[in-house]
């Protein structure tokens, strides 16, 4: 009897448009782009924007978020800047100008598109669907920056914490959509739980269990330091904006090889040395020297939160060496910025010494008549000595000047906290070098 074959043939099920809404979250639309090699996508071109609200120093050619752009592995293709009197609420920029982002970033084929201000979630999410390309912040492009240097377990708990902050901020772009109750059989979470509240509430959990380890963490390097204490140890640790060379000065001083490059955020984790300062310098004394991680402008509060045990370092030093790029135009605005980030870690009253480095990348009419001065700075008379970490100028003079407050601590004077020459240097309009009495 010949077998009879059945088909049958199974329909799909009947998708409703609003449940499909609702089973995961919406994707910013994409464009269909022509690329700059379509043989080779890059999946890293980047267009840069900055909105100018009227704040001094603005960066209209966007150098500094093209840096920070370089050190995550984007490469920037096309920068944009605006004025604006106020954030529009929805999508920072206005209509009008994210569509010409939009056609800007098809123009050069980019595959996302960075903002050097900070987004809300609403206003990212909405950028996001007008321009059809992920949307970023310089927030979360220096904890991606951190995220990638951080080599110590400390340091990735510091970044994990920072991240997972930021991130519970962004809950309501991610499940804004999803407002509905996600109890009963076979759910996550409990009866009556929506989505983003079992997000949240995972993500305050992770947030604590991070915070319960870096306590850890923090117990450690109060016990190293309670040792050093007991030592009597002269602590110094090393601040200043990104890129100073701080890691280059540390690595001449104690002949380590502590990573430095010329890049931002080269240093992420502390490292701690022991400084000779040589017979006839405070009598061989040996000083404790503390390489920290860098500060940069709209440094996000929640990093400056998360690396509390490592600016620590600086908060407890004996003295600070605020370490300065002579070379960048733009010193005074980042010498101002360490000073906000020192305020907010309880470090501005440490004695500090400033220390003008890259030397050997100044003019020889920028170049300063003396290498030792003085700079007054919120009417504080600081300390001030130009170096080159590169070529080793200035460097005996620094040490010298160590080995001098080291001794001046030790015999519990305080006089010789100052330098001896009150001439003032500083870079001025022309790029040349004046002496003359400065209060920032």
């Amino acid at each position: 009897m010949p077998r009879t074959r059945i088909r049958i043939r199974v329909k799909p099920p009947v998708t409703c448009p609003a449940a499909a809404a609702l089973s995961a979250p919406p994707r910013p639309r994409r464009l269909t782009t022509t690329l700059l090699n379509p043989d080779n996508p890059d999946h890293t071109a980047t267009v840069l924007v900055g909105v100018d609200f009227g704040v001094p120093h603005f960066d209209d050619e966007l150098e500094e978020l093209g840096l920070l752009a370089e050190t995550a592995g984007l490469r920037p293709v096309a920068r944009l800047t605006c004025k604006r009197k106020a954030p529009d609420a929805a999508l920072f920029v206005g209509s009008g100008k994210a569509e010409e982002i939009r056609l800007l970033a098809e123009d050069h084929g980019a595959s996302e598109v960075l903002f050097d201000q900070a987004l809300s979630p609403v206003q990212q999410r909405n950028l996001e669907r007008a321009i059809g390309l992920p949307v970023n912040d310089r927030t979360l492009l220096i904890l991606e920056i951190f995220a990638q240097r951080a080599r110590s377990h400390e340091g990735k708990l510091q970044v994990e914490l920072a991240r997972l902050q930021y991130l519970s901020t962004r809950l309501v772009r991610r499940w804004s959509h999803l407002e509905r109750q996600q109890g009963g059989i076979g759910g996550r979470g409990g009866p009556g739980e929506t989505q983003i509240e079992l997000d949240r509430r995972m993500i305050g959990e992770a947030i604590k269990r991070t915070q319960e380890r870096l306590v850890k963490v923090k117990r450690q390097r109060q016990t190293q330091r309670r040792q050093r204490e007991r030592r009597e140890t002269f602590n110094i640790s090393l601040v200043g904006y990104t890129n100073a060379g701080k890691s280059t000065l540390f690595n001449a001083l104690v002949k380590a090889r502590a990573y430095a490059a010329d890049q931002l955020f080269a240093t992420l984790d502390t490292t701690t040395r022991q400084l000779y300062l040589g017979d006839g310098q405070g009598g061989g004394r040996s000083v404790s020297l503390s390489d920290t991680v860098g500060f940069i402008r709209d440094l996000p509060h929640g990093l400056v939160e998360a690396f509390e045990a490592t600016l620590q370092e600086a908060a407890d030093a004996d003295l600070l060496l605020h370490v300065v790029d002579a070379a960048n135009p733009h010193y005074l605005e980042q010498m101002a910025e360490v000073r906000r980030v020192l305020h907010e870690i309880g470090a501005a009253e440490v004695p500090q010494l400033l220390v003008f480095n890259k030397l050997d990348a100044l003019e020889a009419g920028r170049r300063p008549p003396e290498l030792q001065s003085e700079m007054t700075i919120e009417g504080r008379r600081l300390g001030r000595i130009f170096v080159s970490a590169h070529s080793g100028e200035g460097l005996p003079l620094l040490r010298a000047e160590l080995a001098r407050r080291a001794e001046a601590a030790r015999a519990g004077t305080a006089e010789s906290m100052t330098a001896s020459d009150p001439a003032l240097v500083s870079i001025g309009h022309n790029g040349g070098l004046h002496s003359r009495d400065t209060n920032e």
